[in-house]
């Protein structure tokens, strides 16, 4: 296991070269960037002082070194590979936009997206697991269908779009005003006592939380009812049951262990979820994290923000995966990585 861990380790350099790279090329082929944005800036300027001819704002040389200041002086391979060599030093540049270190910009936002990220996934898990058991031991049933459409119906719909739809009837005034339209807090938070800044804490997250959860819920709802479906229909059940033990000792002692074995491969998203997967949701809610930052950073052409998160979601991923693998040899101490 360590060996096969090392290797995987390893494996991460090559990978998240390419995929830097990749991603560098595709920014590169996007029109408009931070010297056209400051251009654009400079001769609006000279457009609203009137007698100036807009398209003269700045001189060639005046351009030129703006160029240079964001580095575009230089071919693309250079400044990719001068990318790259900050990066191994831990450095991810500066943002054009906010005019500070990207380390900065991306710590600022990732408590926020963490912890949504975390309250999503860990809520959606223990929802989830007892509710697909329960759904596998009543297979058929009346409760079990109708449950199936309604969880169906939030999988084949984005969180987005939920929260939109949320918004207009719960927060919108239209129909009912029972929470905030958006933002983590109100505007007198400072003012509340301790205990009213928690109830504005969460009355500010149910919405947000709520769509973060509705498609992991689902996917997840119903991959741990037929993992376990499968598991009570096995031989393994069947002896168990002859021998004397009961429905529910059976149920607990054999099929759930197996069953989770599947739902140990989604871990893994924990590790990206603060990152670009709620970007819509952050952005329908107004909430600054992850997702609104590369959201913002995309628009605004901050391409060092942006190859900022790429690198750190991917590399996330990964780790994601490596723990998702070694999760497996928890729940099966069968499986086995050479």
């Amino acid at each position: 296991m360590r060996s096969y861990i090392l290797r995987r380790l390893l494996l991460m350099i090559p990978t998240l070269i390419g995929i830097s790279l990749v991603c560098f090329i595709l920014i590169q082929l996007l029109p408009g960037g931070p010297v056209e944005e400051m251009i654009s800036r400079a001769q609006q300027a000279a457009a609203m002082k009137g007698g100036v001819d807009a398209s003269k704002a700045l001189s060639p040389d005046q351009i030129a070194q703006i160029q240079a200041y964001f580095g575009f002086d230089q071919p693309a391979w250079k400044r990719y590979l001068t990318w790259l060599w900050n990066v191994l030093h831990l450095d991810l540049g500066s943002s054009y936009t906010y005019g500070l270190p990207v380390w900065d910009v991306i710590t600022s936002r990732f408590p926020i997206s963490l912890f949504f990220g975390i309250t999503s996934f860990f809520l959606s898990y223990l929802v989830c697991i007892p509710l697909g058991l329960w759904k596998a031991v009543h297979h058929g049933s009346k409760l079990d269908s109708l449950s199936s459409g309604v969880i169906f119906s939030g999988y084949v719909m984005p969180g987005y779009a939920l929260g939109i739809l949320l918004i207009i009837f719960l927060a919108g005034g239209s129909y009912l005003d029972i929470f905030p339209l958006g933002g983590l807090t109100s505007d007198d938070f400072e003012d509340f006592t301790f205990f009213e800044k928690i109830v504005d804490l969460g009355h500010h997250l149910i919405l947000p939380i709520f769509c973060y959860m509705i498609s992991e819920f689902a996917f997840l709802t119903f991959l741990m009812k037929n993992s376990a479906l499968e598991e009570l229909g096995k031989d393994y059940m069947r002896t168990a049951l002859a021998k004397g033990m009961n429905f529910n000792q059976a149920l607990v002692r054999h099929a759930l262990r197996n069953a989770l074995i599947p739902i140990a491969t989604r871990l893994s998203e924990i590790c990206t979820l603060m990152f670009a997967g709620a970007l819509l949701i952050e952005k329908v809610f107004d909430i600054d994290g992850m997702g609104l930052l590369y959201y913002n950073s995309m628009v605004n052409r901050d391409y060092n923000v942006v190859m900022g998160v790429i690198f750190l979601s991917s590399l996330m991923a990964m780790i994601g995966r490596l723990f998702s693998d070694i999760l497996y040899t928890l729940v099966d101490p069968r499986i086995k990585f050479s």
